[in-house]
C-alpha cells in the first residue's frame, strides 16, 4: 500500500516527463510547468527532483555501460602505459566538454534561479533554440563521427552546454545543435550528447543527494517509485531515439518545440 501522502498520479506524470525530456531535444523545463499549471500542483521539492535526476542517471549509465567501461579502460591504459586509443581520446573530449558547464553552474546557477526562471523566458528559449536546432539540422557536411572529434569541436559543444542552465534551452538540444553545426552526423551528435549528460546529471544528483541526507520526513516510497519510472522511461527514450535519429531529421522536434512554445504563450498570455 502507498502512503497517504503519496500522489501516484503526480509522481507518474512528472517521472514520465523527466524520463522523456531529459534526453530528447525538447526542454524539460517547458514540460514540467504544464502539469503544475493544468492541475494546480505545487512544486515537487528538492528531494523529488533528486529522485527524477537519479533515475535519468541510472538509465544512461546502464545503457552506455560498455562504452563507459571502454572509456575508463582507455584512460587508465593511457595513464599507465602512456599510450592512448580511440576510447581514451573520447574520454578526454568528454572531460573537456564538461568543464564549461561546471563553471557555469558554479558561477551563475543562483542568478539564473532567481532572475531567469520564468514562464516567459521558457517560452522564448523553447522557440528560439528549437528554430536554431532546425537550422543546424539543415547544415551541410554532417559527415564526421566521434572518432573524428577535434578539441575545438568538444570545446564548442561544452560552451554551448553552458546555455542549458537557462530554463527552456534543453541540455540535450543545445549540445546536439552545436554538434550538428560542427559537422557531426546526427547519431554521433546524439551519442556524444548522451555521454556528456553523465557528469552533468551526476553532479546535479550528487548535490541534491547531499541535501536529501540532511532532510527529515522523507517519503521514500514516492521517491523510489519516481526514480524507477524515470529510469525506465529514460532508458527506452535513449534506445529508440538513437535508432530513429540516424535515419530521420530533427525537424519533428523543431516543429514540436515551436508549437509547445506557442501553446505556452496562449496559456499564459503575453
Amino acid at each position: 500500500m502507498f502512503a497517504a501522502d503519496f500522489d501516484v498520479a503526480r509522481a507518474t506524470v512528472l517521472a514520465l516527463i523527466q524520463g522523456l525530456t531529459e534526453f530528447l531535444p525538447v526542454s524539460s523545463s517547458a514540460h514540467l510547468i504544464l502539469p503544475s499549471e493544468l492541475f494546480g500542483w505545487k512544486d515537487q521539492g528538492l528531494n523529488f527532483d533528486m529522485a527524477l535526476h537519479l533515475g535519468s542517471l541510472i538509465a544512461v549509465l546502464i545503457y552506455f555501460r560498455k562504452d563507459l567501461l571502454a572509456i575508463a579502460g582507455g584512460l587508465l591504459q593511457q595513464l599507465v602505459q602512456k599510450q592512448g586509443n580511440a576510447e581514451s581520446r573520447l574520454g578526454w573530449h568528454l572531460i573537456l566538454a564538461t568543464i564549461p558547464a561546471m563553471i557555469a553552474g558554479l558561477l551563475f546557477e543562483h542568478e539564473v534561479e532567481t532572475r531567469l526562471r520564468s514562464v516567459y523566458v521558457i517560452i522564448v528559449t523553447t522557440i528560439f533554440y528549437g528554430v536554431l536546432l532546425g537550422i543546424a539540422d539543415r547544415f551541410p557536411l554532417q559527415t564526421k563521427t566521434l572518432n573524428q572529434l577535434t578539441w575545438r569541436t568538444s570545446l564548442v559543444i561544452g560552451l554551448a552546454q553552458m546555455l542549458a542552465i537557462i530554463p527552456g534551452t534543453s541540455r540535450s538540444g543545445i549540445t546536439m545543435t552545436a554538434a550538428l553545426f560542427s559537422n557531426l552526423k546526427r547519431a554521433d551528435a546524439a551519442r556524444f550528447s548522451f555521454l556528456l549528460s553523465i557528469p552533468t546529471i551526476g553532479g546535479a544528483a550528487l548535490l541534491k543527494m547531499i541535501e536529501l541526507l540532511r532532510s527529515t520526513g522523507i517519503n521514500w516510497h514516492e521517491l523510489l517509485y519516481a526514480m524507477t519510472v524515470s529510469a525506465i522511461t529514460a532508458y527506452l527514450c535513449i534506445h529508440y531515439f538513437l535508432k530513429l535519429i540516424a535515419n530521420l531529421s530533427f525537424m519533428p522536434f523543431v516543429v514540436y518545440r515551436v508549437l509547445l512554445g506557442l501553446g505556452l504563450l496562449a496559456i499564459f498570455g503575453i
